[in-house]
């Protein structure tokens, strides 16, 4: 189904465009990263550590009641969120060392105080250390660094090294663009954003597959044409296969995004972004960074002789 048939788009003319572009996403996406690890961005209690309430009333409740019966009773900077159906909310709230133990029964008592026993029924609730989550945050970093080394020994496998180079490149980009926008958005980070960041990570993986195995059958194929032509030619013989599949994903993602929940709605704003920064550096990044890297190689033996 080529939903936008036979196309011409000189995708390799453009690189130094996309070359740009790029430039500032992954500049952002650096500086999100450096904030990280100072611990200076919007971390969730997963890193941070604190505490998770999930509570769910008789009846739908207004946010702030919940908010001034929390502070009322002495229990200040929470983060209630309220879910669609009205009735349930979840209570984060970020402490320090020795602050965590016991918070969530201070809430539930705080809770039941204003608005009675029978009034709402405690669902869930997580309690994280400062220690466990810079534990989680070490160990998120470590699977973000071995899917991407993952990624460098299949493609060098599956076409040849530098092949894999580019599309860790690739990948590793579009992980810092979607992490820039985040942190830039001031959104909080949770091991929620790192499992949409490592699906991201696959998904580019796969779209920039499809366009490498188009590029590798059209060199055996056209030899007497250009590096250039033959890698615009192949991008744009799958460009309606990647576009549909972009489509289709997105929709999915746009579902969870608006139908999906308070729970959901940074994940499928990551998946979200992610495909579309992925099918971007499957056609402007992962290909010209091949483009780039044989023809000074060329150059070089050319010179030599």
């Amino acid at each position: 189904m080529e939903i936008l048939g036979k196309t011409n788009v000189d995708f390799i003319g453009k690189r130094h465009i996309a070359y740009t572009i790029s430039c500032v996403l992954v500049l952002l996406g650096i500086v999100a990263f450096v904030q990280i690890s100072r611990g200076a961005a919007n971390m969730g209690i997963d890193f941070a550590g604190g505490t998770s309430v999930q509570v769910k009333f008789a009846k739908p409740v207004e946010l702030g009641d919940v908010r001034n019966a929390l502070t009322k009773n002495g229990i200040k900077d929470s983060e209630p969120q309220q879910f669609a159906d009205g009735r349930s909310v979840m209570i984060r709230l970020k402490r320090g060392a020795g602050e965590v133990a016991g918070t969530s029964q201070q809430v539930e008592t705080a809770l039941r105080k204003e608005f009675g026993d029978q009034a709402f029924t405690l669902e869930a609730s997580t309690e994280i250390g400062p220690a466990i989550g810079k534990e989680l945050q070490r160990k998120a970093v470590l699977a973000i660094a071995i899917s991407l080394a993952g990624i460098i020994v299949y493609i060098a496998w599956r076409f040849e090294f530098r092949f894999g180079v580019a599309a860790t490149i690739a990948t590793f980009h579009d992980v810092l663009a979607v992490l820039g926008v985040f942190f830039a958005l001031n959104k909080e980070i949770t091991l929620l954003i790192v499992t949409a960041l490592l699906t991201v990570a696959g998904y580019s993986l796969t779209d920039t597959v499809v366009v490498y195995d188009r590029i590798r059958e059209n060199l055996r194929l056209r030899r007497r044409e250009s590096l250039g032509e033959v890698m615009n030619a192949s991008i744009n013989q799958v460009l309606s296969r990647t576009a549909m599949t972009s489509l289709t994903t997105i929709l999915a993602s746009m579902s969870l995004l608006l139908l999906g929940g308070e729970v959901l709605h940074d994940f499928a704003l990551a998946l979200s972004l992610g495909i579309v920064v992925g099918t971007y550096s499957s056609w402007f990044v992962a290909s010209p960074i091949i483009y780039e890297w044989r023809t000074r190689v060329d150059e070089r033996r050319r010179a030599r002789r």
